[in-house]
């Protein structure tokens, strides 16, 4: 399934420089218009407009996401599957149309852009060749070698992507300070961290991360210790924002919207409801939309920056066609999962396939896209990485 920014280089699973307003941001006047790799997509610091993108794509992308996965729970509850296994009607939009689909959106980021390809194909071209070769290798060795391997490199993603957005809120109202740095870092990764050990201290649960038994049974004494760590570092993190709030005059809303969300989404789906519908909809919601939105922000930047060339033709008129095109492919890879590999929705995908040996070629080959997506956002967003981005003047929409 499913890193974004460290404070200095934040990257979206590592995210440097988030968006900052609904539409491209303009770039510098002192230079002239790139036409090649560099993108306009580093923040400068605001402390008037703490937003990534504005204020209303940030609290519909963050906060909105939030809301929607908790009343995902409420409508489970009330259709009696709030305990179950997800329901299609669930898995569609949430799996299909949100998790797979914003894996193939990397793509738009690299393998569609002609300059970026040009300007690190080493990069580009090993990830997934050698990525595809320790997939097939993992594979021969089990199918739960494989599968518990995927899951822990998902689990890290996860976990970054969360810090990645706290760090690019920090960057956004230029945060320096040392001990405030400390205490958003540990809270979101208390927020992350202890409801996974609570997980692997209370197995088996009546979900997974992909596959049955794909994570590993821990000491309960883990989660034993875990538990106060926790809720003391949500503690500081909460006395440290209202301070900002009503004190010092500092407040940060996006960076407490993300800490909060995680933080609730986090629990609910893992430890307060022992289900794979409760875990999918709190999972996956908030993970996928605002990467979409940061895909779709960096995509309408480059198509300014472009001229329109080639890929970036597609943004002009706004995000449907992208997400048209992100949901056709998504459908085309769940097909091949479902009729080779899973063979359970056929009144959604058609008729099982009788692929034999060819398994073991075709599941790492169908999950080289999560293992790509996965492995490239520790690269493409962080500033050490891309040292020809340059800083764009960064405004409020009006």
């Amino acid at each position: 399934m499913k890193e974004i920014a460290s404070e200095t280089a934040p990257t979206a699973h590592h995210i440097e420089d988030s968006p900052t307003t609904s539409a491209p941001l303009p770039l510098s006047r002192s230079a002239p218009l790139p036409l090649s790799p560099p993108a306009p997509l580093l923040l400068s610091p605001s402390a008037s407009f703490p937003w990534l993108f504005s204020a209303r794509t940030d609290l519909t992308v963050f906060l909105g996401s939030a809301v929607v996965s908790l009343l995902a729970l409420w409508i489970g509850a009330r259709a009696g599957v709030l305990y179950s296994e997800t329901p299609d009607w669930a898995w569609v939009p949430a799996v299909l149309l949100i998790d797979v689909a914003h894996v193939w959106s990397t793509s738009f980021r690299v393998y569609l852009d002609t300059d970026e390809l040009k300007r690190r194909p080493w990069l580009y071209l090993l990830v997934p060749v050698l990525g595809l070769a320790i997939g097939i290798a993992l594979y021969s060795e089990g199918e739960l070698v494989f599968w518990r391997a995927l899951a822990y490199l998902a689990v890290f993603h996860f976990i970054r992507q969360q810090y990645g957005w706290v760090a690019l809120y920090r960057v956004r109202a230029g945060e320096r300070d040392a001990l405030g740095k400390w205490i958003d870092t540990i809270a979101i990764y208390a927020a992350t961290l202890y409801p996974l050990i609570y997980w692997h201290t209370h197995l088996p649960r009546r979900f997974w991360w992909f596959l049955t038994n794909d994570f590993t049974t821990m000491p309960s004494m883990i989660e034993r210790i875990a538990a106060p760590v926790y809720w003391v570092a949500l503690g500081f993190y909460a006395f440290k924002s209202l301070y900002g709030w009503f004190v010092a005059r500092e407040a940060n809303p996006g960076k407490d919207i993300v800490v909060v969300t995680t933080a609730l989404c986090w629990y609910i789906g893992i430890v307060g409801y022992n289900s794979d519908y409760a875990f999918t909809v709190t999972n996956v919601v908030i993970h996928g939309v605002p990467y979409f939105a940061l895909i779709y922000w960096y995509s309408r930047a480059r198509m300014k920056q472009t001229r329109g060339r080639g890929v970036y033709r597609m943004f002009a008129h706004g995000p449907a066609v992208f997400l048209v095109t992100l949901w056709a492919i998504a459908y085309i890879e769940e097909m091949f999962w479902d009729r080779g590999v899973w063979q359970d929705r056929s009144w959604l995908f058609g008729s099982p396939w009788d692929i034999g040996t060819l398994k073991l070629v075709l599941v790492p080959l169908l999950a080289l896209p999560q293992l790509v997506h996965y492995v490239l956002d520790g690269f493409i967003w962080r500033r050490k990485n891309n040292p020809d981005f340059a800083l764009a003047p960064s405004e409020p929409s009006a």
